[in-house]
């Protein structure tokens, strides 16, 4: 008996005997290969894993097993290194056989650098996980009339941007993102213009209530004590979004004051008006955010600030 079941497992593709890998486990193996290429070649962290998740099978496939070939590339013209042949669109074709998976992640960073047809990929900002799925597809890297929601599906449900934050130096590898203004300073809520008529006048809600722009993000002004989770809920707007558009970490502490601007979009990467600022005292980088309207993050990256902590007279570009 044992004679003829050794016999049949001989018979089964190593494909089969091989212990499956979770997608989970596919992700935490090679987010800090994906992460690496992020900041190397400038394709976002999040759209290389969904691609091997897709292209692999989240490394389950006898090609990426067997060839460690993670992304599906094909021998093309030029190809030189070692192959590996197997049916897809036409029968016994001829794909890439790398040594190791780190080498197929790194030849597939290469392949979208060095082909024009991806070249427009490079335009989009490197967050924009979306435009990134669609123009591989626009581009043709797959056939599957699906191939961008595929990869977008992945993104969302295993929760990919983080490694894009994480190689932009925007969180920590236990999640967290980067201080913007010290832990005594959180409760400074928003940005109170002395002078409004600054902003332009672009809207009005059905219940009278004007909206205004600065740098092309809509915003209103607060009435005294309204509180996040109202604001969000009036203007249809996901608690946690809104949070995230008016920097707030403990919103549940917090209260509005009149005249507070508060935003009803997503920062901007930098302001379109102001070229540089000179920093009042006791400002920090979040105090400066919100009075421009752009990403914390982007002011720190820009300026190369390690600490949120800035001092008086100090000037801070803006674009």
């Amino acid at each position: 008996m044992r004679k003829l079941f050794f016999a049949f497992v001989m018979l089964l593709p190593l494909s089969l005997l091989a212990q499956r890998i979770t997608p989970e486990e596919y992700i935490q193996t090679y987010k800090d290969i994906a992460m690496q290429e992020m900041r190397d070649h400038k394709i976002p962290a999040s759209i290389t894993l969904a691609q091997g998740l897709l292209e692999s099978g989240a490394g389950n496939s006898a090609l990426a097993r067997e060839a460690k070939n993670h992304f599906g590339i094909k021998c093309h013209k030029g190809w030189t290194g070692k192959t590996y042949y197997m049916d897809d669109d036409e029968k016994d074709e001829c794909f890439r056989k790398y040594k190791n998976a780190e080498e197929s992640f790194r030849d597939h960073s290469e392949f979208l650098c060095g082909r024009t047809r991806y070249a427009a990929l490079f335009d989009l900002e490197i967050t924009d996980y979306k435009g990134w799925a669609r123009g591989l597809k626009a581009a043709g890297y797959a056939t599957n009339p699906k191939y961008a929601q595929l990869l977008i599906d992945r993104i969302e449900l295993y929760d990919l941007t983080k490694y894009d934050k994480i190689a932009l130096g925007q969180m920590t590898d236990d999640n967290q993102l980067p201080d913007i203004a010290p832990e005594d300073e959180l409760l400074e809520l928003a940005f109170s213009p002395e002078n409004r008529s600054a902003y332009e006048l672009v809207d009005m809600t059905a219940d009278k209530r004007f909206i205004y722009e600065n740098n092309g993000v809509r915003f209103v002004y607060a009435k005294e004590g309204e509180t996040p989770e109202q604001l969000a809920r009036e203007f249809n707007i996901k608690y946690k979004k809104f949070c995230e558009y008016n920097l707030l970490r403990r919103p549940d502490e917090m209260v509005f004051h009149s005249g507070d601007v508060v935003y009803l979009a997503k920062l901007r990467n930098k302001n379109w008006k102001a070229k540089k600022y000179t920093v009042a005292e006791g400002e920090t980088v979040r105090d400066v955010a919100l009075r421009f309207a752009v990403k914390p993050e982007k002011v720190m990256k820009k300026n190369g600030l390690k600490s949120a902590r800035l001092q008086k007279g100090q000037v801070l570009w803006l674009r």
